[in-house]
């Protein structure tokens, strides 16, 4: 019979699932069966026993909140059985998740420290105390900070969350934590303490290093809740009876680095400011929190010539060092991280640096010291700040046992799995995997290094990749939370977000002028509609959907409002497609195609070559490009959300901007006004091509391929889109040729350099070693969804949500001999092998439960299965 499984609600947490009023359920349905039509559902809402029966609904992803909304703190837990005909299956097992302390409910002040002006900003103690009863039953601690914290009860660090309250857009947004500390009290007097710093809020933010982004004062609020053996309950919060005094971290700032001195004499209590500080409500963040994920020893410690000792750990990621052998009393460790070596072996970080033309560059650094007590046992670990590094060096002379990397990043729940015959591939699968991972430290960034900004491109483009590898659902909706917050009021989408500019209400008219590019802003409609096509997340839709509107709107109002100077100077008065040309406003463009070489062979920078004449280009290409497919993509939006009249207007107008981009930018022969391999892999991805054109586009990118010698030449919006277009259209051949070149510009070639994450230039490390911007960009990893969707043959059938259809149906290359890989989908585990053996091509499946699979093997045979397991063999040839 079976019972529906892996219970879960839309909300992250750390020991438990903290949810607000009204979360969303989700199950997996029994293995064998393929769908359901109505569920039953049991609750118990604080031991209150609550029933929802006879449900009539195929639905079991993302269910509404069948009871009224919940209040602070309800312990609940629940459960369903479903329906199928006459059918019933079993009960699943409970599922148990927290409401938090709603915002409404919270009575702690919130309290600062006493600051002395000192630079660099030390990290503060707040402390208070709780005077409690023997009979204990239940505890719960909630927190949260503008800064960074860390809380303690009784001197035990509460809970696993690293680099709590998280990163959002302050101004709009703060989330919570909560935490049972029921084992850390005891009767009488408990010490309660907060452990605060700049974190986000206050401290060095992007690529100029600009701090007090979101406020000038850091603060801290806590409140904590007992209840004893009889039922009675205590409330222990912040308030003026707090104290502050200076830690052992005398310094720490998030992208810097931390400096703690043991030796340092413990600060003067003083009594803090109370309510100094301007918060927006409270919340709690639906995703997974920042945690120690894994954990590295040194590959290598060589002393250097100057002295110094590097360590390698044979990785790029993001985390800390921890060193547990830090000498005699007084004994100071400098330890410096970045991902490259120069030539003589010694770390540099001199390619990270920041500059602006005609300015001194910002030099780069991630560095930590410590000052020995000498105290026994005595474990620097600076959870105050969080670097992305490879290489370490460390000042002094250190035992190599006692040197831990700690790789700390959002904690996100693997989905998949792949490997096959070539190591090569597998190789770059872990590279690209890794990359992602360095870049998911509570918000999607660009690198760990140098901005670690949420950038809008970046995520866009590999969003359907994170999607496959992890469950990034509630990773994407926290972020997209902060997007909508600094949304323009005009509609444009900033940048990055967080938006430490906070260019919604500071006049910045530099990046206002470069606030609003195609490809970048679209994040906005493309990334939910990832999650509601891999997830089933029609909520994600829901609650974008104002903010997707008022972009769309704002860039058709743009291009029928401007026009780019070439078409101006071609005719005075717009021609009738001009009205849905988006080219008259900035656009990023296709952004770090391969750079061309001078002829000393240095790379030209097309920006700072000429800036002038890159800022005003024509992208008009990329950009009605893009407003086709976010108008396109906002009226499946539309019609998922019951919204027909919306789902009409937008359908057509999608249609009137890919007439005006095929009369712009495209020629009876299929060759683009551009002529470049990314306008041909956008074109052909997006579907702006008319059918009939379609082989010769193929064959005009195929060309421009073999004219760069079987060089891949596309930048930051189309890279992700090569094979699979070389591959849908008749060329895998081309792709797979691309994917195993090894010289520049390449995957493999990265990989050859030494790469353990991919580049943020194709040329990121020349020939002779010299390391160019990050070494950890995830945005060309995205490559490796080829490997799943194409080589592994793993792909979610046209039209389908939530992998209910899924189609396996692998592309050969004579050079893979086998694959195998799995996917965790909503529905539940697909397991996916096949082999190449004696001129045959064998193919198994595993279809998990509420899914249908579509199984194509290369000699036009297809195969339909439901759940169960899918074993066949056929010859490659007739």
């Amino acid at each position: 019979m079976g019972a529906p499984y892996d219970l879960r609600i839309d909300a992250g947490g750390d020991q438990f699932p903290v949810s607000e009023e009204r979360p969303s359920l989700s199950w997996k349905l029994p293995p064998t069966w393929s769908g359901q039509d109505g569920y039953d559902l049991r609750f118990r809402v604080d031991g209150e026993e609550r029933a929802v029966a006879d449900v009539a609904s195929g639905r079991h992803l993302f269910v509404e909140w069948p009871l009224p909304p919940l209040r602070s703190r309800h312990s609940v837990a629940w459960r369903v059985r479903a329906r199928r005909g006459e059918e019933v299956s079993g009960w699943s097992s409970w599922h148990a998740f927290e409401s938090g302390l709603l915002d409404r409910d919270w009575s702690a002040r919130w309290i600062s420290p006493r600051e002395d002006g000192e630079d660099p900003r030390p990290a503060h103690v707040l402390a208070g105390s709780a005077n409690l009863r023997d009979d204990i039953a239940r505890a719960r601690l909630y927190a949260t900070a503008l800064g960074g914290y860390e809380a303690f009860v009784n001197g035990t660090r509460v809970g696993t969350a690293e680099l709590a309250p998280g990163c959002t857009s302050y101004g709009d947004t703060l989330h919570a934590q909560a935490a049972d500390v029921t084992e850390l009290l005891r009767g009488g007097v408990n010490d309660l303490e907060i452990l605060l710093s700049d974190g986000w809020y206050r401290g060095s933010n992007g690529t100029w290093r600009k701090r007090d982004c979101w406020g000038t004062a850091t603060a801290a609020r806590l409140q904590l809740h007992v209840r004893y053996a009889d039922g009675t309950e205590a409330v222990v919060v912040t308030d003026a009876g707090w104290t502050s005094r200076r830690s052992h971290i005398v310094a720490a700032d998030l992208m810097n680095g931390q400096t703690t001195d043991f030796t340092a004499p413990p600060g003067t209590p003083r009594p803090v400011l109370v309510d100094a500080v301007t918060a927006p409500p409270i919340s709690y963040s639906p995703a997974p929190p920042v945690r120690r994920v894994e954990q590295l020893a040194p590959r290598s410690v060589t002393r250097h010539d100057n002295g110094a000792y590097i360590v390698d750990f044979g990785q790029n990621a993001s985390g800390w060092i921890a060193l547990a052998d830090l000498g005699p009393a007084g004994t100071r460790t400098v330890i410096d991280h970045g991902e490259h070596l120069d030539p003589t072996g010694d770390l540099t970080t001199s390619h990270l640096d920041s500059r602006r033309p005609g300015e001194s560059p910002i030099p780069f650094t991630q560095r930590d010291e410590v000052v020995s007590s000498g105290r026994p046992g005595e474990v620097f670990e600076p959870r105050h700040t969080v670097h992305g590094f490879r290489y370490a060096r460390i000042s002094r002379a250190v035992d190599p046992a006692s040197i831990t990397m700690r790789v700390v990043h959002t904690d996100l729940r693997p989905t998949a799995t792949f490997a096959c015959s070539d190591d090569d591939l597998n190789r770059l699968h872990e590279a690209a995997r890794w990359s992602f991972r360095g870049n998911a430290v509570d918000l999607p960034t660009d690198c760990p290094t140098r901005e670690r900004l949420g950038w809008t491109g970046d995520y866009q483009i590999f969003a359907p990749t994170a999607a496959r590898l992890y469950d990034v659902d509630g990773f994407s909706r926290k972020w997209l939370r902060s997007v909508r917050d600094d949304q323009l009021a005009d509609g444009r989408v900033v940048n990055s977000s967080p938006d430490a500019n906070r260019l919604k209400i500071h006049d910045d008219p530099m990046a206002d002028a470069i606030t609003g590019s195609a490809g970048w802003g679209d994040a906005v409609v493309l990334v939910p509609w990832v999650l509601y096509e891999t997830y089933g997340d029609t909520a994600a839709l829901a609650e974008n959907w104002p903010a997707m509107r008022r972009w769309v709107e704002w860039a058709l109002t743009t291009a029928r409002q401007a026009r780019h100077p070439s078409r101006v100077e071609r005719s005075a008065e717009p021609l009738p497609h001009e009205e849905f040309v988006w080219d008259g406003s900035f656009h990023w463009g296709e952004w770090l195609e391969p750079r061309r070489r001078a002829s000393d062979g240095t790379l030209i920078d097309p920006v700072l070559a000429d800036p002038i004449a890159w800022y005003a280009a024509d992208k008009g290409e990329v950009g009605t490009a893009y407003l086709y497919r976010s108008a396109d993509t906002l009226a499946a939006v539309a019609e998922v959300l019951g919204r027909a009249g919306d789902a009409a207007r937008y359908r057509e107008t999608a249609r009137k901007v890919r007439e005006a981009w095929q009369t712009e930018f495209l020629d009876a022969a299929g060759r683009t006004k551009a002529g470049t391999q990314a306008s041909y892999v956008r074109a052909l991805a997006f579907g702006l091509v008319p059918e009939e054109l379609r082989e010769k586009a193929a064959r005009h990118l195929v060309g421009l391929i073999g004219t760069a010698g079987g060089h891949l030449g596309t930048g930051f919006l189309s890279t992700a889109d090569l094979l699979p277009v070389l591959a849908d259209t008749g060329h895998p051949d081309v792709a797979y040729a691309v994917l195993y070149r090894r010289s520049s510009p390449s995957w493999l070639g990265m990989l050859d350099r030494g790469a353990t994450t991919i580049w943020e230039d194709w040329d990121g490390v020349s020939e002779d070693g010299t390391a160019t911007a990050s070494l950890n960009h995830y945005s060309k990893g995205a490559v490796i969804r080829f490997l799943h969707t194409h080589t592994l043959g793993l792909r979610q059938a046209p039209g389908s949500a939530g992998w209910e259809s899924f189609v396996v149906a692998p592309v050969l290359n004579e050079a893979i001999t086998w694959a195998t890989g799995t996917y965790d989908s909503p529905q539940g585990l697909i397991t996916v092998g096949w082999r190449v053996e004696d001129d045959h091509l064998a193919i198994s499946v595993d279809v998990p439960g509420g899914a249908q699979a579509q199984v194509s093997f290369p000699d036009g045979h297809t195969f339909h299965t439901g759940p169960g397991r899918f074993s066949r063999r056929r010859p490659l040839s007739h």
